[in-house]
């Protein structure tokens, strides 16, 4: 392969203005889109030596066979621009964004003669204002119902609106109560008009004023001694309080903000959007992204706010947007952000306080959901089956790999190395058949791996002797006893390591020193998600839509799990025995200590006096515990 591309533009040729450019194939077809405030800067990236760029980047740049560019005034318009171009071509090294599912929406039809509320998923009707998205349909529907008590606003089809208005009569909504359109004969059409804004304004921004107007007028009706109309002001207040509470007040009462909680690992992200209006969550909505181009941190929430408000009305986009991630063109950010929405917006990072604490929410939610979309795609029968087929193909083997086992080194600072052993059978973990091996001498992880290996394929020759016997019949009608063969003496098709090319290669030692280099062998390194064969110059590139890439990122995440869980069990044992021998030093105040430093490290670093500020634990204690580990 070249190092250097055959199109790469000569020197000067770009310019240094802001701008955006795109890569192309030799049919024409554009395969990313990116923008830039200085374009020479930007594309020199793109055209380093090939062996210096991710592995990802590299497959793009040399996918393509030419790079044009378009110079703008500003870099908030090159981010208008590059929006426009990704949704035009859709290239396919650009991230691409699936929503986990349609959410419903509640809408109100303003561009209607007489606005109704609906529930839709439908988020292109004209002139509609949308709130939401709601996690459940029925949740739209209660929500409407207690509205319409307070805001009794149309709720009939246009039918049998255009029905009731044509022939004078109320709509069969409006005769049960359930529709307050002028097609109930109740309102006219300005009276209804301005419920509506008012339904609008409350629903935009839980305007307490309804609240404080409410109790007024039940008030004054209860003076005036008009206890009908204070029962249906109470009754109206009731249902309001009803809606302000199935909301959480999570930020000031006056606050309207988005906030964009983001997880993500070398080949997908997950993302939790929370909307805020008027301190409250009204909404959530959740998609995933999966990622062609090395993109990540700063760059990834740049790519996540121009979709999330590229498409978006100025009503929708609010004054504060909350990010994990500064982006590195914030600045022109806000000022596009701004120029959609006709006033200002803040793109910030919390800190501290509320603001914080639901960032820190809507991460936790995004980690689950990455997770949960990993393991879906690897739980699927259909995804299982294709990527053992995959797998089949992309290693060349003879058949696919039906038990996999996938092997992690671990250790603590260097000391108490183990290794997890996992097993996935038919693509789906087999946690019975679960190890853990200790290491007792090791000189680096490629040693480790090649011991426990050796000891793994030992009992493949060797099996257990102590398990329970089963009968079998032979032919003459003789009844023999014969030991029933272990699970973990099975031959497995696949060995998995995590790591790279030299991992691979001690592991390739292993099985050759045993006599079974017939099991097949890869690795996967977790910077760049390359697999990695015995004896092979350069990686295997799984396409990010793998099926095959997702089990074997599942595997490893799976042995690196049972390892570190392994360790912290490990840990707390050491601490504790340690502990025993101090005298006075009971299992609550071991407990106590465990909890509160974590690790015999943190605790042998630990002075007397930040000891003793345990509760329970005294001067004496206290010097005893410090002098006991201090000996030891």
């Amino acid at each position: 392969m070249a190092n250097v591309l055959p199109y790469r533009p000569k020197a000067g040729e770009i310019p240094t203005d802001p701008g955006v450019y795109r890569f192309r194939d030799a049919d024409g077809r554009v395969l990313y889109v990116g923008k830039a405030k200085n374009l020479r800067a930007r594309l020199s990236n793109y055209f380093a030596p090939l062996h210096t760029l991710h592995e990802r980047t590299r497959r793009m740049v040399t996918t393509a066979a030419s790079v044009e560019w378009t110079v703008v005034a500003t870099d908030v318009d090159s981010l208008q621009l590059e929006y426009m171009w990704i949704k035009e071509f859709d290239p396919p090294f650009n991230v691409r964004y699936r929503d986990d599912k349609s959410y419903p929406f509640m809408a109100i039809t303003l561009g209607d003669e007489a606005p109704r509320v609906i529930v839709t998923r439908n988020r292109r009707i004209p002139g509609a204002k949308y709130f939401g998205p709601y996690p459940k349909v029925w949740a739209v529907h209660e929500t409407i119902d207690l509205m319409i008590k307070v805001f009794p606003i149309r709720t009939c089809s246009d039918s049998s609106y255009k029905k009731a208005m044509a022939s004078g009569r109320p709509c069969f909504p409006g005769q049960i109560g359930r529709c307050g359109g002028p097609c109930s004969m109740k309102v006219t059409i300005e009276e209804h008009r301005a419920i509506v804004d008012d339904f609008v304004a409350f629903m935009a921004g839980g305007d307490q004023r309804f609240a404080r107007e409410l109790t007024t007028r039940m008030r004054e009706s209860a003076a005036a001694m008009d206890y009908e109309s204070a029962a249906v002001y109470r009754d109206r207040l009731q249902a309001i309080d009803a809606v302000l509470n199935k909301s959480a007040l999570v930020l000031e009462d006056d606050m309207d903000a988005d906030l964009f909680g983001i997880a993500e690992d070398e080949l997908a992200a997950a993302v939790q959007h929370f909307v805020v209006r008027g301190g409250r969550i009204r909404g959530v909505r959740a998609s995933t992204i999966e990622k062609e181009i090395d993109i990540a941190g700063a760059d990834l929430v740049d790519q996540v706010l121009q979709r999330a408000y590229g498409d978006a009305a100025a009503g929708d986009i609010p004054r504060h947007v909350f990010v994990p991630t500064l982006p590195d063109d914030s600045g022109e950010l806000e000022q596009w952000l701004q120029n959609r929405r006709g006033r200002r917006v803040t793109i910030q990072v919390p800190q501290r306080g509320r603001k914080a604490d639901l960032m820190k929410t809507a991460s936790i939610n995004a980690q689950q959901a990455l997770m949960l979309h990993k393991t879906r795609r690897t739980s699927d029968y259909v995804a299982r089956s294709q990527a053992l087929t995959d797998l089949q193909e992309a290693l060349g083997l003879d058949e696919a790999p039906l038990r996999i086992e996938c092997y992690d080194v671990s250790h603590l600072s260097g000391t108490n190395v183990v290794a997890s052993l996992v097993v996935f059978e038919d693509g789906l973990p087999r946690k019975d058949q679960y190890r853990i091996f200790g290491v007792n001498e090791t000189t680096d992880d490629t040693d480790s791996m090649y011991q426990v290996l050796t000891r793994r394929l030992a009992h493949l020759d060797h099996p257990d002797e102590d398990d329970e016997p089963v009968p079998d019949a032979t032919a003459d009608g003789e009844v023999v006893t014969a030991r029933k063969r272990p699970r973990f003496a099975y031959r497995p098709q696949l060995l998995v390591v995590d790591g790279g090319k030299p991992q691979v290669e001690a592991a390739a030692r292993a099985l050759a020193d045993a006599g079974h280099s017939e099991i097949a062998l890869c690795g996967i390194a977790k910077r760049l998600e390359e697999i990695w064969l015995p004896g092979e110059e350069y990686p295997v590139i799984l396409p990010r839509t793998s099926e095959s890439l997702y089990l074997l990122q599942r595997l490893r995440d799976e042995a690196h799990r049972f390892a570190i869980v392994h360790q912290r069990k490990r840990r707390k044992r050491d601490i504790s025995s340690v502990l025993t021998e101090v005298p006075g030093l009971g299992a609550a105040r071991i407990k106590a200590l465990l909890r509160h430093f974590g690790s015999v490290t943190a605790l042998k670093q630990a002075t007397p006096e930040q000891i003793q500020e345990l509760p329970g634990i005294g001067p004496r204690l206290a010097e005893a515990i410090h002098r006991h580990l201090a000996a030891g």
